[in-house]
């Protein structure tokens, strides 16, 4: 009987758990899975967004290293960590 209550008394602690584990960490595992795709995808031509705000066109990719051009004739050297995400239109039909 007193192992019975004592089971009990762990059910809702397994339970809160299980709900942190479906509500928090695993969207946020998914999240940055995706994030780490993205970037190990990114190529020239790709339009992208850096972490300060800044909207260019990859024209190089070696590496880490990223050469994105913002303007004419102005490139900026970025490590991929540093694009927040990509900004490219859709492809209409």
């Amino acid at each position: 009987m007193n192992q019975n209550a004592a089971f009990m008394q762990f059910v809702p602690l397994i339970i809160i758990m299980g709900i942190f584990y479906f509500l928090l960490i695993r969207p946020q595992q998914k999240q940055a899975n995706e994030r780490k795709n993205m970037l190990a995808a990114l190529k020239p031509g790709d339009k992208v967004l850096t972490n300060g705000g800044i909207v260019g066109v990859v024209t190089a990719a070696e590496g880490e290293e990223l050469q994105v051009e913002v303007a004419k004739s102005v490139k900026l050297t970025v490590v991929r960590s540093g694009i927040a995400g990509l900004m490219n239109e859709p492809a209409k039909k």
